[in-house]
């Protein structure tokens, strides 16, 4: 077991939102369409491409066009929003597409969208003749504090989540904190999970702060904090060979939840939603197996209930999240693996969890 805290115990409040520098590429805040439009005039693209979903070709590609001006020509690849377009389908799809549009290895795909968008696209061209450069743009908070930064490209097979992929770093990443305004609230509390766990498993002041502020659209300060959290665990490494793994807390059990209720489920549950169960069930695990208190864990289980709804499991539903949890990629020789919280504000890697204690913390969130 692995254990390391690599944040101060207290946040700056009063921050200015400067650039962050992450792998070889630059996260850009204040006027940071702006900053696309220069970074595509200095990039000596032979062509640029958007890749966009139908929402965000309604939403937020009107707000790229008016920065890029009537004269810019770029082509603008769309497909279905949701989850079950970061499929093989599509993306064979947006390759077919670039292939159209003559796209060749001096070209820039631009993803504007959620994570799906970013998932995919980031696949996308990052395998498309061998590798084009991309930037995303993301629309969504889950986006924009999870899925744009850190180089994880992939997509869904048999509704396994991110099973293929690559890491490859993007080359640049542009967050508009306008597009958050505009989101439904249900998509504003799928981000939240993500930074919520930004707090529980890096900066307890970070968690504090979250806890004491108004969450129905997270400050842009908030926003920063938590992509400057996963920055630094990027940063630290690269490749999920350590302490990355920090950030897979809740994701062991939430993933196969999510996978189970986009299955079974006509109105599926969104991927933050299912975090938090996966949150809620691995802090009992971390109550059982690493040392957190009792105390702690009532704490993580009110905030989290307060905000998500119930959704209905049972112990009928076991087998079938348990044999999804086997397919997880982040299993170690056939083991399931858990990043689990010491306490609020650090964690530690690589515990392994039996079937028994994985029923029992499912058995937990269920007779809350």
């Amino acid at each position: 077991m692995v254990t390391d805290t690599f944040f101060d115990d207290t946040l700056a409040i009063d921050i200015t939102m400067a650039t962050l520098q992450s792998i070889n590429y630059s996260i850009y805040f204040d006027n940071s369409l702006d900053e696309l439009v220069n970074f595509v005039a200095k990039g000596d693209y032979s062509r640029f491409f958007v890749l966009t979903d139908e929402n965000t070709g309604k939403h937020c590609l009107p707000l790229l066009k008016e920065k890029f001006g009537e004269d810019a020509k770029f082509d603008i690849i769309e497909i279905n929003a949701g989850e079950e377009s970061k499929d093989i389908d599509f993306c064979i799809g947006v390759w077919k597409m670039l292939i159209d549009f003559g796209a060749d290895r001096q070209s820039l795909l631009i993803n504007l969208g959620g994570g799906v968008i970013s998932d995919l696209g980031g696949f996308a061209a990052s395998t498309f003749k061998r590798g084009i450069d991309f930037v995303h743009v993301p629309t969504t908070l889950l986006s924009q504090v999870d899925a744009s930064v850190g180089g994880k490209t992939g997509i869904d097979i048999d509704s396994i989540k991110n099973i293929i992929g690559t890491f490859t770093q993007p080359k640049a990443v542009f967050i508009e904190y306008s597009f958050i305004q505009t989101l439904p609230a249900r998509q504003v509390l799928s981000g939240l999970a993500e930074m919520l766990k930004h707090g529980l498993i890096a900066d307890a002041s970070y968690w504090n702060l979250l806890k004491s502020s108004n969450l129905t659209v997270p400050s842009a300060e908030l926003i920063y904090l938590s992509i400057a959290i996963k920055n630094k665990v990027v940063i630290e490494d690269p490749h999920e060979k350590g302490i990355r793994k920090s950030l897979n807390f809740g994701h062991t059990i939430g993933h196969a939840v999510e996978t189970y209720s986009l299955i079974n489920d006509e109105d599926s549950l969104s991927h933050g939603e299912a975090i938090a169960i996966g949150m809620i069930c691995e802090s009992y695990l971390s109550y059982k197996k690493t040392g957190l208190s009792k105390a702690e864990l009532d704490e993580i289980t009110g905030v989290l209930t307060s905000l998500y709804p119930a959704y209905s499991l049972n112990a009928e539903n076991n087998e079938a999240l348990y044999d999804l949890m086997l397919k997880d990629k982040k299993n170690q020789r056939g083991k399931i693996n858990c990043t689990l919280l010491d306490t609020i504000g650090q964690c530690s890697i690589d515990n392994i969890c039996t079937k028994e204690e994985l029923f029992e913390a499912l058995a937990y969130y269920t007779n809350l």
